[in-house]
């Protein structure tokens, strides 16, 4: 099948069924000590996100999150809540396990508030690394919620990201997400990464023996690398979009880590929530939306280009054309196969 990858893969693909992968990585995390739900929460979340064509959150992570449970780097058996605070302000503490599940819970906790009445505040504490946001900003704006969710902090530990006109990494990669019901084709989804490329990218590369895009990472001197193996040594990404994508990261960073106090595991989150027909009729705000995003459909297309494209329709589309296959590198595969048959060995 089609695969939009940012990866110069040095190797083939093997191509595999949803349910086939969803199988194996819920074995894996269960064995990692994970109870049955998470576990299969976590890996139906990778699996779709592949079969969104976003490569870089999706299957590949099984390595990561593995390798994060043996070092006791994020807990297996850990349960998002949903607690008050001294200032008496909500927020779901993941427990310092893989923030996928309490990703979840905020953002089904953060719709109920809004319906009652009409727009939440909460921060999500706690977490490892909590997946493809985009996933749960569009089921909340296919149900009317418009939704902003950035995250920060950290930044001793995650130097990632060199700021505008630096050379060494000194910010994470520091995410924003935001949801919005659209038209006819669904919800509008904003969800990128401050940083040029996202992190999981330069691990699918590591995990796959690929080579990066030009003009994202640059190495421990500072000079433009392909490598992967150089931002790991000591290289750093680039902020998107320059002076633009670093004024983003710097505001998360504050949101993160100024506003909503010291992070532990990766970094803090700030999820807000609201009732988007609260303001507007649902059909009368679709209809609005289509008209304007129609007239960006009908843009003649720049030279080196298809069509305009919308924020999140491309993967909806790249999941229905995929037909529950996902094509995995297979140096990637064969890593999960591994540390699959690794850990029936040893059960």
């Amino acid at each position: 099948m089609s695969v939009r990858s940012k990866l110069t893969l040095r190797g083939s693909r093997v191509d595999l069924g949803a349910s086939e992968i969803t199988t194996s990585l819920t074995a894996i995390f269960t064995r990692l000590g994970c109870a049955s739900e998470p576990a299969h929460q976590v890996a139906e979340h990778l699996v779709d996100t592949s079969l969104c064509g976003m490569e870089s959150h999706g299957v590949m992570r099984t390595l990561q999150y593995a390798e994060q449970f043996k070092t006791g780097y994020i807990n297996p058996k850990a349960v998002p809540q949903v607690v008050t605070t001294e200032r008496n302000t909500q927020e779901v503490d993941g427990g310092g396990g893989i923030g996928i599940p309490a990703m979840h819970v905020a953002y089904q906790h953060g719709m109920q508030i809004a319906q009652a009445s009409g727009i939440s505040a909460l921060a999500i504490r706690n977490v490892g690394h909590t997946g493809r946001h985009g996933a749960f900003a569009d089921i909340a704006a296919a149900k009317g919620f418009l939704t902003i969710c950035v995250g920060g902090g950290n930044r001793k530990k995650w130097r990632q990201v060199a700021p505008y006109g630096g050379a060494r990494g000194m910010l994470p990669t520091n995410p924003w997400c935001i949801g919005i019901p659209g038209g006819g084709r669904g919800p509008v989804i904003l969800d990128f990464a401050t940083s040029k490329i996202a992190g999981g990218w330069i691990y699918a590369a590591q995990s796959a023996g690929a080579l990066l895009p030009e003009g994202c990472v640059i190495d421990a001197e500072g000079n433009p690398t392909r490598d992967p193996e150089d931002y790991f040594n000591g290289g750093a990404i680039l902020p998107a979009g320059g002076h633009k994508g670093y004024a983003l990261a710097l505001v998360a960073e504050l949101i993160g880590e100024a506003m909503l106090g010291p992070s532990t595991t990766e970094g803090n989150w700030l999820l807000i929530t609201l009732d988007a027909h609260r303001m507007r009729e649902s059909s009368a705000l679709s209809q609005a939306a289509e008209e304007v995003l129609e007239e960006l459909r009908c843009c003649p297309p720049a030279p080196g280009y298809e069509s305009v494209e919308i924020p999140g329709e491309r993967e909806r589309e790249h999941r229905e054309k995929s037909a529950g296959i996902v094509s995995i590198p297979k140096e990637t595969w064969d890593q999960i196969l591994n540390l699959h048959d690794s850990l029936n060995s040893s059960s």
